[in-house]
């Protein structure tokens, strides 16, 4: 089964041609790129699992490629290689997100440690936009009436509390809470939480029950 896809960002052609052998003898895909321009214009980033980005390259530095990818959404995670021990950048790449930033040159096991870190970062992100999605699927299979059960007890809200908000009786909202969380798929009252967490969903208000 091939591997994941790794984006290789530098003006050098021997260190692409480099770092290209280097990952394919560890079962990785490669798609290099001579500019940050070249590599922004790429119609498929999202398939890759992580951006091997030089620092220092004519026209767009590895910086602005990282601050362009934040524009736009990516969540594609970014190793930077340099050159030119820089720590003043090493710490501005790293506060915007940068998995690593690894100066030249860099040894094989150093370097495929930092690819590996950032692939797991990137299936991690998937994955969460997964379950982020299914869940938003599964809030939309939920009734007005379901929906407003659901908002209230995640806030912390008791039944008796909710029954009371919403004007019907206790054993109504038991009967709404079981339903909530079976069409959720939800566990428990704390698995229904995070579940609402990560789809970004705020709970109602901030009453004390």
């Amino acid at each position: 089964m091939p591997g994941e896809l790794i984006f290789l960002v530098d003006d050098d052609d021997a260190v692409r041609m480099s770092l290209n052998a280097l990952l394919e003898t560890a079962d990785y895909r490669t798609t290099t790129f001579r500019s940050g321009t070249e590599f922004l214009d790429f119609p498929d980033l999202g398939l890759g699992a992580c951006v091997l980005l030089d620092v220092k390259m004519p026209g767009l530095d590895g910086l602005e490629v990282q601050r362009c990818l934040k524009e736009r959404g990516e969540t594609l995670p970014v190793i930077f290689l340099t050159g030119h021990g820089d720590i003043a950048m090493a710490v501005q790449a790293l506060r915007a997100g940068a998995v690593d930033f690894l100066e030249k040159p860099v040894s094989r096991e150093r370097l495929l440690e930092s690819v590996a870190r950032a692939v797991d970062i990137d299936r991690s992100v998937r994955q969460d936009r997964e379950e982020q999605s299914e869940i938003r699927a599964r809030l939309q299979g939920l009734t007005k009436r379901e929906r407003q059960v659901l908002e209230r007890l995640v806030a912390g809200r008791t039944n008796k509390f909710v029954a009371r908000e919403l004007e019907i009786s206790a054993r109504t909202i038991e009967v709404y809470r079981r339903n909530v969380m079976t069409k959720m798929g939800a566990a428990s009252l704390s698995h229904l939480v995070r579940m609402t967490l990560l789809a970004g969903i705020d709970p109602v208000g901030d009453a004390t029950p």
